[in-house]
């Protein structure tokens, strides 16, 4: 934030002018040079506090992604070792030397154990479910993440512009630099109302 406030008050420096007819205009183009630099300043902190929220939930995402995969890894373990056991009881049962009351024995040990195996099929496929539920929720967030992250790199490049154009008081700097911190403000309007609009090119070169 000191950095931020630290510009705005640099181009309001520039705002001040003199008498004559060239110092009112450039006090004018000075004046709109540190409106518009305020607006993104303030814009820009927004976004870096909603960022590192949700850089915090992409964490927590992540994690109960890896605990939810630990849990189907733990659920199909204990199926493959219910249906080994199955099998072996299969192979007894059809053991020609083994009496009536043993066959029953063996059957109702096999209706368990086929019991078990539908319960961890069941519920493997709940947490399968869950964790393709996290895997969108994680993919959200890292969009947003990802818009927040061009929203600063659009701005922070506006508002260097917008210093150049304060020095050099070249007014056609003015519209790059406006174009810049305008596209800025729209990628993080975008995150924060959750639209999809990723300039993917962007993307790719800053590594979002």
């Amino acid at each position: 934030m000191g950095d931020i406030h630290e510009k705005v008050s640099e181009a309001i420096d520039h705002a001040g002018g003199g008498d004559g007819p060239e110092d009112r205009s450039k006090a004018k183009l000075n004046a709109a040079i540190a409106a518009i630099v305020a607006v993104a300043a303030t814009f820009m902190a927004l976004c870096n506090v909603k960022a590192g929220n949700v850089v915090q939930a992409m964490g927590k995402v992540q994690v109960e992604i890896v605990d939810t995969w630990s849990f189907f890894q733990a659920k199909s373990t204990k199926q493959s070792l219910a249906e080994a056991a199955l099998d072996q009881l299969a192979i007894q049962h059809e053991a020609p030397q083994i009496d009536a009351n043993q066959r029953a024995h063996l059957e109702k040990q096999m209706a368990t154990y086929r019991e078990k195996i539908t319960r961890y099929d069941k519920e493997k496929g709940e947490l399968k479910a869950k964790v393709d539920g996290l895997e969108k929720e994680y993919d959200r967030l890292n969009l947003k993440d990802d818009q927040f992250d061009i929203s600063e790199a659009l701005l922070s490049v506006g508002i260097a512009l917008l210093g150049i154009t304060a020095l050099t008081q070249k007014r056609w700097l003015l519209g790059v630099a406006v174009f810049f911190a305008g596209s800025g403000l729209l990628i993080g309007t975008a995150g924060f109302a959750g639209w999809s609009i990723r300039p993917q090119w962007l993307a790719s070169l800053l590594g979002a």
